[in-house]
């Protein structure tokens, strides 16, 4: 089968993101991180089987969310944890992130496959190195692992739980730790990648069952793909410039999902954005990839 790019859905989300495909239910969960900003809805999920979309609207700005393994989610929300139910439309908080910061708010996330939560933040500027990265446990419990960040994205871990990937979006830098899967601790950072020379910068991630890294990279418009030693396998051109993140989906999981964003209006200082009067044709859409012959694995569900 050839490689084949389908939107899915026009969808026009002003900031797609976080993009989780339930094993469990086979549904695809994605985000419109800062929709409530323009009145659009926060909160999508897909049945691809039959095609019913459903969406929520919340009065936060959403960074990242997990299903929970009572099917419930949980959600990186702008200033803390929350557990979100969509029967009732219902947010609980479990706890404050950063609050002392108003900056900052949290953005990306994704949990490890003993069912920890890890979310980070980002300056709403993209300018300050103000935020950090935070583990919440399936006790509820929360916990700083790293600090110094300017834009969270990206985060994932090798197929063998050993290696935790991570990018600040405008250190042009993804970092790779060491990963303690039996306490959720980070040590030896170094760079994995370097996206200094790329018209884009990195957002956010998967990683397939081969041990290679997938990333949307935002302003270029390409989909990457990178060897375990960070270097660059292949790049896919997606229909848009501004792609936000990646995700395995399917029966097989031998699919992609990839979401994008339709503002054109941005908070940060720097200049690296293209400076348009209206969205590119298709921009916010949920785009899908077949035909690569390649497969990814399974999302864990949060554990609490």
């Amino acid at each position: 089968m050839a490689l084949r790019i389908e939107c899915v859905l026009a969808c026009a989300n002003h900031l797609g993101e976080g993009p989780v495909w339930d094993a469990a239910t086979g549904v695809l969960w994605w985000l419109d991180g800062t929709g409530r900003r323009v009145g659009n809805p926060s909160i999508w999920r897909m049945e691809p089987g039959t095609g019913r979309v459903d969406n929520w609207s919340l009065d936060h700005d959403v960074g990242a969310l997990a299903v929970r393994e009572n099917g419930k989610l949980v959600l990186a929300l702008d200033w803390g944890f929350y557990f979100f139910d969509p029967a009732t439309s219902g947010l609980e908080l479990i706890e404050p992130i950063e609050a002392d910061q108003p900056r900052s708010r949290l953005n990306d996330g994704k949990v490890d496959r003993r069912g920890r939560f890890i979310a980070g933040g980002m300056d709403d500027k993209e300018e300050l190195p103000i935020c950090g990265l935070w583990r919440l446990d399936p006790d509820l419990s929360v916990t700083p692992v790293e600090q110094g960040i300017i834009c969270t994205n990206g985060p994932c871990w090798s197929p063998d739980d050993k290696t935790f990937y991570v990018a600040d979006t405008f250190v042009d830098e993804f970092w790779a730790y060491d990963y303690d899967i039996d306490t959720g601790t980070l040590s030896n950072k170094r760079v994995f990648a370097d996206t200094g020379g790329s018209t884009g910068v990195p957002d956010g991630s998967t990683v397939d069952a081969e041990g290679c890294l997938w990333n949307a990279e935002l302003i270029s418009g390409d989909l990457v793909r990178y060897d375990p030693e960070g270097n660059v396998e292949r790049r896919i051109g997606m229909p848009v410039r501004n792609i936000t993140s990646v995700m395995f989906g399917g029966e097989r999981l031998d699919e992609i999902y990839v979401t994008s964003m339709a503002r054109v209006k941005h908070p940060a200082v720097h200049d690296r954005f293209h400076r348009d009067v209206k969205p590119q044709f298709g921009a916010g859409s949920l785009f899908r990839i077949t035909g690569l012959g390649i497969r990814g694995l399974p999302e864990p569900r949060f554990g609490g």
